[in-house]
Formats: C-alpha cells, sequence, structure tokens
C-alpha cells in the first residue's frame, strides 16, 4: 500500500495553459462537454448524454449546498475599502443553518482583505434589504494566523444574517477567475438544486446539471439523493509542504438524513456514484464516521469529527453495514433525523473507496488536493485523462468541462 504522508504534491502537476482555464460559464449548464472514462477507456461526449452513460440501476448524491454571498467590501471612516471574506460562523452559533438565521449581531471567522491597513474601529457598509436602506457594521475582535475573528451588528436589527449577506455581500468567485462577480454568476455559480445556504465555493460539478438533465434522469428512474457539505475555502488552499504528511487539510461541516443512509444501504451492491468531489467525501467520511461508533459508541461531547489520516491507520475491520447501521444507532440516541459532523478527509492515491464507485467532476488545478482525489479513484490513468483533456480543447476549473469517472 502506499504511504499518502509521503507523497509529494509535485508528482502531481501538468501545464495547464491560462487560456484554458473558462473565465466564463457557457450559456446553457448541459452544453459543457463530458469526458467519460469507463474501464480505462475514454469517450467524448456532452454533458446532456450524461443519462445514456449512467451504469445501471445508478444512485446519483449530489451536494445540496448553496453558495452565499460571502464578500462583503466595507469602508473605513477615511474612505478606503476593506474586504471581509466571511469564512465560517463563530457566535452565537456554531452551526451554519442557525447562524443564518441570527438577528441583530454575530461573530465570523473571516479573511481581510486590505487589513494592514486597518488598524483599529469599526468598519461599515450601507446596503438596501426589502426596500428599505440598512447598515453593517464590523469591528475585527482578534486577529488569527491568516484569519480574523469580525463581530457584525446590523440595522434593521431584525434582518437575518442570511438576508444581510443577499442584500449586502458578493459572491465569492474562485480568485484564478480574477474579476467581479455579475448578475449572470448569480444565477450560474449556484446549482439548480441547492438548497441549504453555507458553502463559499460551490459545488463545480453540479453546475453542469440542468432541469432537462434533472429530468431525464427521472424519466429513466435513476435513484437520486442529496447529502450536505458546506464547501470552504479551503478547497482553494494550496499545498505547500514538500509531503502530504505536512499539509494540514481543512475541515467542512457535512449534514446528512437518516433517510439517505438508509437509501445507501438498501442500494447496496449496485453503483453509487458521487456528483462532485465535495459528495464523494461526505459518502466516505460517513463510512469512517460510522468505524468511530464502532470502535467507541459514545462520541465525543463535541461531537463527530473526522481527521485526514484516520483512513490510513490500521486497525479494526468494519464492513459498510456495519459502518451505516452504526450510524443509524447514533441518530436514534440523539432523537434526530439527521446527521451532523465535520470532517478533514483527504482522500490520495492509496485510499481504498468504501461507498463511491465513480465520480462526476470537473478537471482540477494542478498541485491540488482535488486531483490527488482523482488521482486516487483512476490510478496513474489522471494523466492519460488531463492530457486527452488538454489535447482536445476541454475547458478547466470552476467553469470548465465536466468528466465522468467510472474506473
Amino acid at each position: 500500500m502506499l504511504d499518502v504522508k509521503a507523497l509529494s504534491i509535485h508528482d502531481f502537476t501538468y501545464q495547464l495553459p491560462p487560456e484554458r482555464i473558462a473565465p466564463e460559464p457557457l450559456a446553457n449548464r448541459d452544453q459543457s462537454r463530458l469526458l467519460v472514462y469507463r474501464n480505462g477507456h475514454t469517450t467524448d461526449r456532452h454533458f446532456y448524454d450524461l443519462p445514456n452513460e449512467l451504469p445501471n440501476d445508478s444512485l446519483l448524491v449530489f451536494n445540496d449546498t448553496k453558495v452565499v454571498r460571502a464578500r462583503l467590501l466595507a469602508q473605513k471612516p477615511t474612505g478606503g475599502v476593506v474586504e471581509l471574506f466571511c469564512l465560517e460562523p463563530v457566535a452565537p452559533h456554531r452551526a451554519m443553518e442557525l447562524a443564518m438565521q441570527q438577528t441583530d449581531a454575530c461573530v465570523w471567522k473571516c479573511l481581510v482583505g486590505n487589513g494592514k491597513r486597518w488598524k483599529s474601529g469599526p468598519v461599515q457598509l450601507e446596503f438596501t434589504a426589502n426596500g428599505q436602506q440598512a447598515l453593517l457594521m464590523a469591528e475585527r475582535v482578534e486577529a488569527g494566523e491568516g484569519y480574523s475573528l469580525i463581530a457584525f451588528r446590523w440595522t434593521p436589527a431584525a434582518l437575518p444574517f442570511a438576508e444581510v449577506l443577499r442584500a449586502a455581500g458578493h459572491l465569492p468567485l474562485p480568485p484564478y477567475l480574477n474579476r467581479p462577480d455579475t448578475e449572470v454568476d448569480a444565477v450560474r455559480y449556484q446549482t439548480v438544486y441547492a438548497a441549504h445556504e453555507g458553502a463559499v465555493a460551490a459545488p463545480t460539478a453540479g453546475l453542469h446539471f440542468s432541469d432537462a438533465v434533472l429530468a431525464e434522469l427521472r424519466n429513466r428512474g435513476v435513484a437520486t439523493a442529496h447529502v450536505t457539505l458546506h464547501v470552504g475555502a479551503g478547497t482553494f488552499q494550496p499545498v505547500k509542504a514538500a509531503q502530504m504528511a505536512d499539509h494540514p487539510m481543512h475541515g467542512e461541516a457535512i449534514s446528512v438524513t437518516r433517510a439517505t443512509i438508509e437509501q445507501l444501504l438498501q442500494h447496496r451492491p449496485r453503483p453509487v456514484l458521487a456528483v462532485g468531489t465535495t459528495s464523494l467525501r461526505t459518502l466516505e467520511s460517513l463510512y469512517w464516521l460510522g468505524v468511530q461508533l464502532v470502535r467507541a459508541p459514545t462520541p465525543s461531547p463535541t461531537g463527530l469529527h473526522l481527521t485526514q489520516w484516520e483512513p490510513y491507520q490500521p486497525g479494526l475491520t468494519v464492513t459498510l453495514e456495519e459502518a451505516l447501521g452504526a450510524l443509524l444507532t447514533y441518530l436514534d440516541q440523539q432523537a434526530t433525523t439527521v446527521l451532523h459532523a465535520t470532517t478533514q478527509l483527504l482522500i490520495a492515491p492509496g485510499y481504498a473507496f468504501r461507498l463511491a464507485q465513480g465520480l462526476i467532476t470537473n478537471f482540477h488545478q494542478p498541485e491540488s488536493t482535488l486531483l490527488l482525489l482523482v488521482a486516487a479513484l483512476v490510478g496513474p490513468d489522471w494523466r492519460h485523462l488531463y492530457d486527452h483533456a488538454l489535447a482536445h480543447d476541454y475547458r478547466f476549473l470552476s467553469y470548465g468541462d465536466s468528466s465522468l469517472l467510472l474506473p
């Protein structure tokens, strides 16, 4: 077995010409191209062909997170602009769903742009919400390593923070696009099935699905399920360490209903396909969270959390049925129908997949953890796939084309 910690990210690179990065979305979601990799062979299709390309009796698992307008451009009293990029809630709620409904005031962990010129005192942002003039005030209460804790207060105080972001914020487009967001992005940097606000980056594999493609999947009787992973800014975090052992994987919050866990159990042994790397990480995290509960049925008071290296430790063998069964027992004990947890799962070559047999995904940046995940799924053939995509004019990254990987 490969020593994942010893992997060098420099072995997972390729030359990506800047002109191959898609700067804008296509007018029609399902017109993007689809590179199908099946049993070692590649074929070129379009995304609207996806229903024809799926294995029989597939279950597609979607991440239904919704991107929030997490970039706030506030003004200092002197007129200078400070950018506040909201990463995750801190107080009074850490749970995203509760934080989005918070009124009057809250504290968030943020990245701060132009922060060196913001020494102290509040900054503010005037905006209009529901036809009313509104004001958001922000003050830095603590500076951490690479982030700050920002205390927000706003009027009218009855506005939920979700409405503040919707009315005052900007979509956090990937930094490599290097342009401001537009009204087109407001629609196209969101999946058509997005439901739960909390992501600061889109689950981009889902951007290709149109209402027509979803209708065709239903017509063909393709089973679908939804999970929620709120994509964090860490998805763009570059790997700077010489070896993966020294790369801290970012943590993200996941939510999965009891009905989805039961559906996954009942669907076996038929194929489960993840729509996007976030859906795949959520699926695989479910197994390892279940393993935790098999080993220690009483979890930590702080809740369920999966660290990045747990799946690579030798030890107890737990079947998928046992792991998912332990999750259902845990939900019963907690008297809830929704599993909430956090995951730092790093999937890299050497990882053994437990739940997902295939993946729908875009073409990812060189030397990224997303490319490591693809390499873990398809093996050394990832180079052949990316060479093929480059040679055949596929568009890359968030607004780029798609692939269906069926190893």
